[in-house]
């Protein structure tokens, strides 16, 4: 059988996973303790959002935001305050282009609250979700319409930057990025985030453009075993050139990823009061494990028909 290189889904299920466990080794001693003891929950769920997009009603726009959409510098000047945004710009235009700075501010009061009221399953389940969308938030191509070059005949760029290049080099990328930061100001941070990967949009798109013109489709695709399957992909030496060509800009947004969602988690922790987590149950509740398996059961029988919002 023959696979295509696949639909774009975030980072790919590894990145995510990666930045998620990475993030754990950033926080202070007073954390660090009860995030190890749920390393794996948060490895393990980092990908959950994804999941539910063809489940839960207005998942997909908290994933990205088409900046170009309101113009470049929209990023500068959009509503901080998503009930700002929903009068200036009204609510179906928001869900249409994505809520993903909005969704990762409103999140971080969520996890504040969670902090406070001692509460492990909430604490756990909102890390895992808000480490997802501040990772989506460092995509550059989360933040143009044009997400996954399907407007300049570059269909399928979304899988080569954000999966299949972490999958093929991060084995030797640096990831240590020090100590997790406190955040004075979350909602701007996160926005200058989502304005730093736009940024970098124009490079994501062109030098895959340059490349694709130099090598021939029979060099710049072929074929891999995944499992039971023979799939279609990038090749090895069109993601190593076209890595080049970005030089670290990967591994960049990846270490940045990684940092940020230690800072939102360590801010949170801070904003909260600084909780004894070390009086706090060590692992999810049953309860909480049957609400995940719930979950996944339901993901696994929803329709696979595209769900709006950045579905290609």
């Amino acid at each position: 059988m023959l696979a295509s290189t696949g639909t774009a889904q975030a980072w790919g299920f590894f990145s995510h996973r990666l930045i998620n466990r990475l993030a754990v080794f950033t926080l202070p001693p007073d954390m660090i303790g009860f995030y190890k003891a749920n390393i794996d929950y948060l490895t393990d769920n980092a990908t959950r959002p994804d999941s539910r997009r063809t489940v839960v009603p207005g998942e997909a726009p908290r994933h990205f935001l088409d900046v170009d959409v309101y113009g470049d510098s929209a990023v500068y000047k959009l509503p901080r305050s998503y009930p700002d945004a929903v009068a200036q710009l009204g609510e179906d235009s928001l869900l249409r282009h994505g809520i993903v700075p909005w969704q990762v501010a409103r999140m971080k009061g969520q996890l504040t609250a969670a902090f406070q009221a001692h509460d492990t399953d909430r604490i756990l389940h909102l890390s895992a979700d808000m480490g997802h969308y501040i990772a989506d938030a460092c995509v550059p191509l989360h933040t143009t319409h044009n997400y996954n070059g399907q407007l300049t005949g570059q269909r399928g760029i979304h899988a080569l930057w954000e999966s299949r290049l972490p999958e093929l080099l991060s084995a030797g990328y640096d990831f240590f990025t020090g100590p997790a930061p406190y955040l004075d100001r979350p909602t701007q941070t996160i926005w200058a985030a989502v304005g730093r990967s736009h940024a970098a949009v124009d490079s994501v798109l062109g030098f895959e453009r340059e490349l694709s013109r130099k090598l021939p489709d029979d060099r710049k695709y072929g074929f891999e075993q995944r499992g039971n399957l023979t799939v279609r992909t990038y090749s090895r030496d069109f993601a190593r050139e076209y890595h080049q060509r970005l030089n670290g800009q990967v591994e960049r947004q990846m270490r940045l990823a990684l940092r940020l969602v230690g800072a939102f988690w360590y801010t949170a922790w801070v904003d909260a009061g600084q909780p004894d987590l070390n009086a706090l149950p060590r692992t999810p509740s049953e309860k909480e494990q049957q609400r995940l398996a719930l979950e996944a059961k339901q993901a696994a029988q929803a329709p696979t028909t595209p769900v709006a919002g950045h579905e290609d």
